[in-house]
């Protein structure tokens, strides 16, 4: 027993034994009797508070014979052929020195089922390290094992990093069964495309920016029959667009999106938990393609899009072919992109908006997917006293230090700072030492742990430019900051989710396009009939294994 259980139950055992020499029989029964139950009392209030207290007290870490926490971290390097960083890494030093951390890093294969492997043995033999890398089907496996620790309350012990790194859904992408195992950080810039429309048409028909699907149709008609580029010609439409399909982007494909975004069947799949599974299957879709069939009957949509390509789709819109479009933000605003349109049109201007909003109220530019990377950290680097120190060591790499370290290198040696604070090589003292050369990659290994597609990073990938023949100021980061505040539909892990054999998906997008062009009689029953032969040749099954496989890896909202 504990000290305080032991010198009560010696205040009692001293009762016990007054009562038995001194007081008669009765007397000597109750007080006996009242003594043994506050005995059995205070040792079961004493054993659950210790027990409580023990649970809650977090361990403390052991250090090694310089005074420092050891942390293992398995990493993915940033370019795996390079190399890990030297012993003499300035970071390990400003790691040691004020974070009180020995950090022992190991690069994991670069080859994702090597990784697996290596991680699944790890977990297998009870040995992972404190922190992994780790891809999201072995980490289900892993929590699912309790391999993972629980990391809800590592949010708040790193407010910096959490606020830049971190979200509702990339939270959520790593949340089971209420609670969250490991960080997902942000990968490629996932919101970088959005509908478009060229102002200088609305201004010269007198029109405002459309709003509502019915709103879109009529400037539609407008930017068709209303000779919106003035130059007296028959040679305009309303809306431009090309097939462009992805895995999470069935049916008519990623240009037609903000149109099925206004009925709320974006993407190939409802990730939401009101209604799971194909959209193809719920009866919106058909309320969409209705509203497609109907700019292709009125011919306010370009009748190219069945024909183009990607590059012939922006070659149209460089020649004015048509005035609203979804498009990615360096493919229409980057310099040598928006060139050819600025010779052409150096009056013209497009303008980014929001995409039109249906009968519900519903408004998406189209389903978004993110690319997460996550992080876990071990069961058993909490049991041995380290969350502390772990979010302490994520809390400096998003402080200034150590972005610019882990991500540039040394100031003044692997880059200077330009005049909007952007790395550049240009300026430094020895040129063979700049953070692009290939001997300094290793200086930039866990570059990724700390970059989140931030201003920075982009500023240095999308500078600001003046055009050639209007003379307008330029950015395809403006561009890009515009389209990242659109309304989105989340479909995280929809691109992982299982395909369809080649007939089905046939079936799938040639059954659509039939239906828009003219090829199959287009009405509910007719589509009614299309969509039971659909589940019957392999649609429902298709339906059922997605539906599971969403269920099995939370990636329902």
């Amino acid at each position: 027993m504990k000290g305080a259980q032991q010198r009560i139950c010696k205040v009692l055992s001293s009762m016990i034994e007054y009562g038995i020499k001194h007081l008669g029989d009765g007397m000597k029964r109750k007080a006996l009797q009242t003594a043994a139950a506050c005995l059995g009392i205070a040792v079961i209030a004493l054993t659950f508070t210790s027990a409580k207290k023990s649970k809650n007290e977090l361990k403390e870490p052991v250090k090694n014979k310089d005074g420092l926490i050891e942390l293992t971290m398995w990493y993915g390097g940033t370019v795996s052929e390079a190399g890990e960083p030297p012993r003499n890494w300035l970071a390990y030093d400003i790691i040691r020195k004020k974070l009180g951390i020995e950090l022992k890093l190991s690069m994991l294969p670069s080859s994702e089922h090597d990784r697996d492997a290596k991680l699944n043995a790890a977990a297998a033999a009870k040995q992972l390290p404190d922190i992994f890398t780790v891809n999201r089907e072995p980490w289900l496996i892993m929590v699912k094992n309790g391999m993972v620790a629980e990391v809800d309350d590592m949010y708040e012990m790193m407010p910096n990093r959490t606020k830049i790194m971190f979200d509702k859904n990339s939270i959520n992408y790593t949340t089971v069964k209420g609670h969250s195992y490991g960080f997902a950080s942000p990968g490629s810039i996932p919101r970088n495309e959005g509908v478009v429309i060229r102002k200088d048409w609305l201004d010269r028909l007198g029109l405002s920016v459309p709003v509502t699907t019915e709103d879109f149709m009529n400037v539609m008609r407008a930017f068709t029959y209303n000779d919106p580029d003035g130059n007296g010609k028959d040679d305009t439409y309303g809306y431009g667009a090309f097939i462009e399909l992805y895995t999470h982007q069935e049916g008519l494909g990623r240009r037609f999106e903000p149109i099925m975004g206004a009925f709320g069947v974006a993407g190939t799949w409802s990730m939401q938990k009101e209604h799971p599974g194909l959209n193809v299957l719920r009866p919106e879709f058909f309320d969409a393609l209705t509203y497609v069939k109907q700019m292709v009957n009125e011919k306010v949509i370009d009748p190219n899009w069945i024909a183009y390509k990607k590059d012939d789709f922006r070659a149209a819109w460089k020649q004015g072919k048509f005035g609203i479009m979804r498009e990615q933000n360096a493919a229409l605003a980057a310099e040598s992109n928006y060139k050819p349109f600025d010779k052409n049109f150096p009056d013209g201007e497009w303008i980014v908006i929001n995409p039109p909003k249906g009968p519900k109220g519903e408004c998406s530019t189209g389903c978004f997917i993110q690319g997460y990377r996550i992080t876990a950290v071990s069961k058993n680097a909490i049991k041995d006293g380290k969350k502390e120190a772990i979010a302490r060591l994520f809390e400096w790499m998003s402080s200034d230090e150590g972005y610019y370290l882990l991500g540039w290198g040394v100031e003044g040696v692997n880059y200077v700072k330009d005049e909007h604070g952007v790395p550049v090589v240009d300026g430094i003292p020895d040129p063979k030492k700049g953070f692009s050369k290939a001997t300094m990659q290793p200086l930039t290994q866990l570059r990724a742990y700390v970059f989140y597609n931030g201003p920075v990073e982009l500023y240095s990938r999308y500078p600001t430019y003046i055009t050639e023949f209007s003379h307008k100021k330029m950015s395809a980061l403006d561009v890009l900051n515009q389209m990242d505040k659109l309304p989105y539909t989340p479909a995280v892990g929809s691109d992982a989710m299982p395909t369809p054999n080649a007939d089905l998906k046939r079936f799938l997008e040639q059954g659509v396009l039939e239906f828009i062009t003219g090829k199959r009689d287009f009405n509910r029953n007719e589509w009614n009939k299309w969509v039971s032969e659909f589940e019957k040749v392999g649609g429902k099954k298709w339906n059922k294994e997605g539906l599971d496989y969403a269920k099995k890896n939370n990636l329902l909202y």
